[in-house]
């Protein structure tokens, strides 16, 4: 008879429901408790890495093989998004010419937990010939990896978690963590602000939420703008524009500055009153005088504020002279405004620009 059929796993049924659940309560809980232990026992190295790091005049390469290597991958994408170029070096592909990536003046830092993989210690040697610090996450710091490293970053023994205790899980949770803390402590040494992060996340609501209002506004070119002398006839006549307009018009002096704001509400509200003999007269009369505006150069989640907090609808923005540039409409941000309290408040439609 084989072996196969005489093993006792073959014969025990797979987990239920509750035992699923109960199994992966016991893994996060086992990779939670490693990185609480971590936490409370952070090497004394840790200050001498980030300093490292922080002072290098080159790039911050991160290498690794397998479930490690896949681990540094992200953690380059988290220093690089936060101030510190770095690049990922895969040790396989180092050893046939792409060592040449790595410059006088680079900080190399090495993950492996066993400290002995292969393909990464074999790159020591070479590694000692350049000019650069090098700094090994590894286990302890008795292997290999650590012996020949200049900064090591000591994760401890861990167990793995799951029955079998073999797949990286809470080895590789740790170094994610270790390199997450590395990154973000750099990332405040050097002063990196929400601007700074902006500017490296252009694209989706992240970047919408940190961009500045002239990057987001529509041009003036999209907007309706008149003279507050004109008639309201005047004003809506020759202020028309193809495609989708904005629900107000911008007026201005003689200076082209900004004195008020007539929206489509205010229009609809004189033919509500049977004041269409108001038409022929000049819109100065009928606008928002100084009304709610943002300066070109301010962040979009300003705008969002504004307009959330004072319930409006158009946001003009102007610059430094209150010169209309553009206007901020709501249904442009409308996925950037707070939740609403309850479900009644997201149906409330936002009124004009009134002060």
């Amino acid at each position: 008879m084989s072996s196969e059929l005489t093993n006792p796993e073959h014969f025990s049924d797979s987990p239920g429901p509750f035992e699923q659940l109960r199994l992966a309560r016991e893994i996060i809980l086992t990779e939670a408790n490693a990185l609480t232990n971590l936490a409370g026992n952070l090497p004394t190295t840790f200050v001498d890495a980030v300093a490292a790091i922080n002072e290098c005049s080159g790039s911050l390469i991160v290498i690794g093989m397998g479930k490690a290597g896949l681990i540094g991958q992200k953690l380059v994408a988290t220093f690089a998004s936060t101030g510190t170029p770095s690049h990922f070096l895969h040790p396989a592909e180092a050893v046939h010419g792409d060592l040449g990536r790595v410059q006088a003046g680079d900080v190399v830092m090495l993950m492996s937990y066993s400290g002995e993989t292969e393909e990464v210690t074999r790159l020591l040697s070479s590694l000692a010939e350049l000019d650069v610090t090098t700094i090994a996450m590894t286990s302890r710091a008795t292997n290999t990896l650590a012996a020949q490293s200049n900064i090591i970053l000591e994760l401890g023994q861990m167990t793995e978690a799951g029955s079998l205790q073999l797949a990286p899980s809470t080895s590789t949770t740790a170094m994610l963590a270790l390199g997450d803390a590395l990154a973000l402590v750099v990332s405040k040494l050097r002063s990196f602000s929400s601007l700074d992060f902006a500017r490296f996340h252009p694209g989706g609501a992240l970047g919408k939420k940190l961009a500045i209002v002239s990057d987001c506004m529509r041009s003036l070119d999209q907007c309706r703008v008149a003279h507050q002398d004109r008639t309201i006839r005047e004003v809506f006549i020759e202020s028309q524009l193809p495609g989708r307009r904005t629900g107000a018009v911008m007026l201005v002096d003689d200076s082209d500055c900004l004195t008020g704001l007539f929206t489509d509400s205010d229009l609809a509200r004189l033919l509500e009153q049977n004041k269409e003999s108001c038409f022929d007269t000049a819109i100065c009369q009928f606008m928002t005088s100084q009304p709610i505006c943002i300066g070109n150069n301010q962040r979009l989640t300003d705008a969002v504020e504004i307009l959330a907090q004072r319930r409006i609808s158009e946001l003009p923005v102007v610059n430094d002279r209150h010169q209309p540039v553009g206007m901020i409409d709501i249904t442009d941000t409308v996925a950037l405004l707070p939740p609403s309290k309850s479900d009644t408040d997201a149906t409330i439609a936002f009124p004009e620009n009134r002060n």
